[in-house]
Parts: structure tokens; C-alpha cells; sequence
């Protein structure tokens, strides 16, 4: 295992990420701990706070942190016995830096009484400035901190190396440190507090899943039952629950992305050949094949157990009780009452999808690019029955269509040329007992669509080069911003597969016509702000929002967002300093747009100018189909009306030039394209 700096924190140098969770860059972790520092108020020369809550308040922070307690204690004694008599102590916290737990030399307790070392004691950066138990936590890497490097002069004298503790959920759920006195430091602590860590995590992992298939696999056989084996568990059917660090290490995938896989997909073997090499009494390994082609010795532990009820499972439990020893999580579009922000459309959409959950009926998602509709139908399948099974999504637009029928469906060891050793199993096959994703379906090949049509039929699937059908249970839940009698009538989609899809259909509106922009802009920013990040937006930045008319829709938004919390730091408000050029150029650009066409298009980006000529020549009422759902004008007129007409009048400005018009207006120009076909000819001549 290697140690992450081999020389005392001056000559320190940065290290490449790894399992373990060493720094990026030494220098850079501790300039931005200092920055950090400065913008929470922290001042250098103060006496520190050393406040601790009174005895009942720190009982019940170690109860809410029992889960943690349990499984660091024993090691917090093995870690102390490395290090004692070297003026040292080591100590637990919580997520929030908060001290749970400390074993300390005697000789070193004294000066430890002095700083506040002692349990019930905020180490946070916020309370404390650039410290190990904060810094660490601030980061989620293990890191040291070395005498002067404290931003507080009272910190000084202390040198202190603290490791972040995950829960198997891939959470932050507190740290694990070892301080002493600065005269006293070792290059080699932080490589124990960082194994002690990960022993903790381990330990916390085999607690959280007691009865499910757990592997345990290392590129070398003399690793498997050491630090550094990666361990996975999985559901006998073989769907992935978790994975600890170092399994994600040699995986190549984080925990949120091996959500998507199972024990199939990562280990190109079916579960039943696992439980048929492991299920008997050798524990000798055997050696399998990642799906990245890496050969890795595994060991597999297999618990004897009736069948795969809930009742008999107890991750819910072991879920539960993480849960209590974590941070409140950040939250997530992860439920259909979550997406529920007050819009009129929106809920109407949610109220139909729960008409129809656990019915069998396939789900039709419309909507314009980027308004949700991944999120609406990840959200589906979370409050669904099928919940604990895969959620597999497929993007038929981003496949190439040489290869979307291999991934579709799977394939067997000689296919065709290229294909994987062993084979591969498909998306749909991937999706058995939970729900499958078609986003996109509009762009599915027309010679695919059969396939998919019989697959919806039958519930069988016959992988290429294969010589028999699988049998297949999924929800079927797809989604598209084309309009598909439009491809039926052109011969593009199939009217068979349209009718087997559409059991219920509903639409996403556009972000620019929900009512609930400002609930979605706080709720997604919620969900951008890490652990202690306070985040606002200001009113002149919400006010050019509301402007804007959001081409892209939530996912622009999302984006926008993202950046914008970035440029803000750990505290305060999105300024439009904050947003970037080219969103305030185009609000420039479509402010100036809206003031040369009708009132109408100006009422529809509140705060442009009102004074505008009236249109030169009316939109004929057949160029303009009644929708009952869209708002109305002040005039009268709906939204989509006063939209066509001034994609008519900048079309015709700029001689049929749809590039001109589109930055006129402030669209894409995909957007132009897809009303062109609204608009009557003569509009455009």
C-alpha cells in the first residue's frame, strides 16, 4: 500500500486520487482550507470557542451516532496502541466535525485540555478554521495538518492527521484523527489513520448487509481478507447494493454510477454460476473476469437463506441505521411528491402516474429536451413496487444504430465481430424485475422497432448469436420531444409499437411555462450546495430568470446552477457577476429581440419593453390551434400564438434565414425548426 507523503508537510507533494482518498494537491487542499477560513469569519489571533454541549445534549449526539461508535471503537484502541507514547491521541467525530470519542496519552492530555481536544467539541472549519477534522471533512480526503499550517494561532502547536469515514452508501458519517504535539510529527501517521479509517468502513459494511451476497475479489490472491480487497454485495437475483472504496477502485466506477449494473454486467457471469462455484464447502478463490477484461481472484460469501423476501432482508434496517449515523442527505429528484412544486400541469401528470403504478401499463413521457422527463420516470419507478429491482435507462438517440441492437438486446461470445468474450447481456435483460427506460424512442432504427414490439408482446428476448429466448418482466416507461404521429405518417415509427407504448401519455411542460419556476430553482440548488454550503439567489438574478425563456428547460437551469454555486463559494448569494456571458449576452439579445415584435411576445418575457408597433400582418386563426392549456396574453392571444407570430416576423426579416432569426429571438434554432411546421406558407413568404 503506498503512503501518500513521504516527508513532513513542507516538502509534501500532491498525490493522484486513489482508494485510500489522498489529496489532489497538498498545497492547493490547504489554500483553499485557508480560504475557506477567511470567508467563514474565522479570525487568526482569536481564542478559539472551546464550548462543549452539556452531558445529556453530547449523550444523545453519540445515540443519533451509535451505528459509527460501535464500529470505530474497537479499532480507535487498535490505532492507539500504534501510537502511544508518542504524545498523541486519537479521535472520532462526526460528520460535522463535532468530537464523539478520544483516547489520548497522559502526557498529552494536559496541552489536549488546553486546545479542546476533548469530546463535545466542534472541529469544523467554520468553528476552528484550516484543521485536520475539518479540512478533512470539508474535502472528503484524508489529509495532514502541520503546525502553522492551522489557520488559528492557538492551533499551532499541534500536528494532526484525519481521515473521512464513508458509510456504505458512499456518505460522509464522520473522521477518524490521531493529534499530537507539533514537535513530535511522523510521516507515516496519516497512512495508519487512513487504513484505521477504511477498516472502520469495512467493518461498517459487513454490519449494513447481513444477508447478501457478498464478494470479496483483488487482482492478487494474496491480498483477498486484507485492507485493500475490494468487497461488493449484491441480491441473489444479483442486483448491486454496494460497493466499499477500494471496489470501486478496481471497478473503475464510482457508487452512484454501479448503480446502473449487476452482478452480470460487471462480471460477465449469471448470478446462479456464482452461487454453484461458492455454494459449497471449499472457500477456495476462483478467478473471474471484470467487465473492463481485468482477471481478479474472488471469494464469495454466501449466507443459506429461504427465499428473497423483504421481510427477511434487513438492508432496509442497516439503511436505517446509517442513516442515523449520517449527515442529513443532500435531497434528490428521487419521488414523484419531490417533483410536485405547485405547477397545475405537473401535478396533473403526477396524479395520472399514480393512477397507473403497478398496473402494467406502459408509460408515455412528452416533453420538450431537458424538461425532466429522465427524472419523472427515474421518480416512477422509485415510488413503484419494482423500487428495489434495476432502473435501466437507454438513450436511443446516443446509441449508434450499428450498435443499439447489441445493446438492446445482448449477445452471445462470437456475435459478431468484436464482440465481448463471454458475451454481454443487453439493457432489457439488465431491467428483469424493474423498469426499463426508452428515452428517446423516436430515434429507435425502424427495423429495430419490431424487435421491441414482439420483446413487449411475448416478454421474451433473443440475444444476437443466441439459439434461445430469455424471458423478460419490465415496466416499459419511454419518453420523446418528437412527435410521433408525425414519424408514422412520414413511415419512420411504427403504428403498432406507438399503440403497444402509449397506455398513458403525459407531457412535461417547458420550464417557461410552469408556474413554479422560483420552487424549482430553490430545490435544485438544494440539491447543488454540499454539506454546510449556504446558498441563495438574489433578486436581481431571480428576476432575470424569470426574463429568460430557458431554451434548454431544468436541465439548462441544472447547469447554470452548478456553475454559479461554484463561483459563489461555501456562503452567500448568486449576483448576476456569478452567471456566465453568454447567458447574459443572449438575455441582452432577447431583451432587444422582444422589443421589435408584438405585445403579445413581450407580455411572455415579463420586463421587456412593452412599446412595440403592432404585427404587420395577423396570424390567420388557422395557423394557431387551440391549446386550452397554454396561458393567454393580456390581448387574448395564447403563448403559442404570439410565438409563431414572432418566429414569422424575424423569418421574414431575415429572408428565411433561420441561424439569423433563432439569435434574434433568443432560441435555438431547433426550436425554429421544430414550429416551422405550424406556421402557414404564406406567413413565411
Amino acid at each position: 500500500m503506498s503512503i501518500p507523503f513521504s516527508g513532513p508537510p513542507a516538502q509534501q507533494q500532491g498525490s493522484s486520487p486513489s482508494p485510500m482518498g489522498e489529496p489532489r494537491d497538498y498545497a492547493e487542499v490547504i489554500d483553499q482550507a485557508h480560504e475557506r477560513s477567511r470567508h467563514y469569519g474565522v479570525v487568526v489571533h482569536e481564542r478559539p470557542d472551546y464550548s462543549r454541549p452539556g452531558r445529556g445534549e453530547l449523550d444523545d449526539v453519540v445515540e443519533g451516532n451509535q451505528f459509527l461508535f460501535q464500529h470505530a471503537a474497537p479499532i480507535m484502541e487498535t490505532l492507539y496502541e500504534q501510537i502511544a507514547n508518542t504524545h498523541s491521541m486519537v479521535l472520532l467525530t462526526t460528520a460535522q466535525g463535532l468530537v464523539l470519542h478520544s483516547l489520548g496519552d497522559k502526557d498529552f492530555l494536559e496541552k489536549a485540555h488546553r486546545v479542546a481536544l476533548a469530546p463535545g467539541v466542534d472541529w469544523s472549519e467554520k468553528a476552528k478554521g484550516t484543521n485536520a477534522i475539518g479540512t478533512a471533512l470539508s474535502e472528503e480526503t484524508a489529509v495532514t495538518v502541520h503546525g502553522d499550517q492551522h489557520y488559528m494561532r492557538a492551533n499551532h502547536a499541534l500536528t494532526c492527521s484525519c481521515a473521512p469515514i464513508f458509510n456504505p452508501h458512499g456518505e460522509v458519517v464522520g473522521a477518524l484523527d490521531v493529534s499530537g504535539d507539533h514537535r513530535s510529527y511522523h510521516q507515516h501517521t496519516l497512512a495508519l489513520v487512513r487504513m484505521s479509517a477504511q477498516m472502520i468502513e469495512n467493518q461498517m459494511f459487513a454490519g449494513s448487509f447481513p444477508k447478501a451476497v457478498r464478494l470479496h475479489f483483488h487482482a492478487r490472491p494474496e491480498f483477498l481478507g486484507t485492507l485493500v480487497e475490494g468487497i461488493a454485495v449484491f441480491t441473489p437475483e444479483g442486483r448491486f447494493l454496494s460497493a466499499n472504496r477500494s471496489a470501486q477502485f478496481q471497478l473503475g466506477l464510482s457508487y452512484n454510477a454501479l448503480q446502473a449494473y449487476t452482478f452480470s454486467s460487471l462480471f460477465d457471469l449469471p448470478m446462479s454460476t456464482l452461487m454453484e462455484l461458492f455454494g459449497g464447502a471449499s472457500d477456495a478463490p476462483r478467478q473471474l473476469h471484470l467487465q473492463n477484461g481485468v482477471s481478479v481472484w474472488c471469494r464469495a460469501d454466501i449466507k443459506p437463506q429461504g427465499p428473497w423476501a423483504a421481510p427477511a432482508f434487513s438492508e432496509r434496517a442497516a439503511v436505517m441505521a446509517v442513516s442515523r449515523a449520517a449527515p442529513a442527505r443532500k435531497p434528490q429528484l428521487s419521488s414523484l411528491q419531490y417533483l410536485e412544486t405547485g405547477d397545475p400541469q405537473v401535478a396533473a401528470v403526477i396524479a395520472k402516474l399514480h393512477k397507473v403504478m403497478d398496473r402494467d401499463i406502459p408509460v408515455m413521457i412528452l416533453g420538450e429536451t431537458g424538461t425532466g422527463k429522465d427524472l419523472l420516470a427515474q421518480a416512477f419507478h422509485n415510488d413503484s413496487a419494482r423500487a428495489r429491482q434495476p432502473f435501466v435507462a437507454v438513450n436511443c438517440a446516443s446509441i449508434p444504430e450499428s450498435l443499439i441492437e447489441a445493446e438492446l438486446f445482448g449477445y452471445e461470445e462470437g456475435a459478431f465481430t468484436g464482440a465481448r468474450k463471454k458475451g454481454a447481456v443487453g439493457k432489457i435483460a439488465q431491467a428483469h424485475g424493474g423498469t426499463l427506460f426508452l428515452d428517446e424512442i423516436g430515434d429507435m432504427p425502424k427495423h429495430l422497432q419490431a424487435r421491441l414490439l414482439r420483446v413487449l408482446q411475448e416478454r421474451r428476448i433473443t440475444p444476437l448469436g443466441a439459439g434461445k429466448e430469455v424471458d423478460v418482466d419490465v415496466a416499459v416507461v419511454c419518453a420523446t420531444h418528437k412527435n410521433l404521429k408525425d414519424l408514422i405518417a412520414q413511415g419512420d415509427f411504427r403504428e403498432d409499437l406507438y399503440y403497444r407504448l402509449n397506455g398513458l401519455v403525459v407531457r412535461l411542460p417547458a420550464l417557461r411555462e410552469r408556474t413554479d419556476f422560483v420552487r424549482v430553482a430553490q430545490k435544485l440548488l438544494k440539491t447543488l450546495c454540499d454539506d454546510g454550503q449556504q446558498v441563495g439567489i438574489s433578486e436581481p438574478v431571480m428576476d432575470l430568470f424569470r426574463r429568460y425563456h430557458w431554451p434548454g428547460n431544468v436541465r439548462q437551469l441544472h447547469n447554470l446552477l452548478r456553475t454559479a454555486v461554484v463561483m459563489v463559494g461555501s456562503e452567500g448569494e448568486i449576483a448576476p457577476e456569478h452567471l456566465p456571458d453568454d447567458f447574459l449576452e443572449e438575455l441582452h439579445g432577447m431583451g432587444t429581440a422582444a422589443s421589435a415584435v408584438t405585445p403579445g411576445f413581450a407580455h411572455a418575457l415579463p420586463h421587456a419593453s412593452p412599446q412595440a408597433p403592432a404585427p404587420a400582418c395577423p396570424l390567420p386563426a388557422q395557423a394557431a390551434p387551440a391549446a386550452p392549456d397554454t396561458d393567454a396574453s393580456a390581448d387574448g392571444q395564447s403563448l403559442q400564438d404570439v410565438t409563431l407570430l414572432a418566429m414569422a416576423q424575424m423569418l421574414q426579416l431575415h429572408k428565411g434565414n433561420v441561424s439569423a432569426a433563432a439569435k434574434a429571438l433568443g432560441v435555438s434554432r431547433n426550436t425554429i425548426y421544430r414550429k416551422k411546421n405550424l406556421l402557414p406558407p404564406d406567413l413565411l413568404n
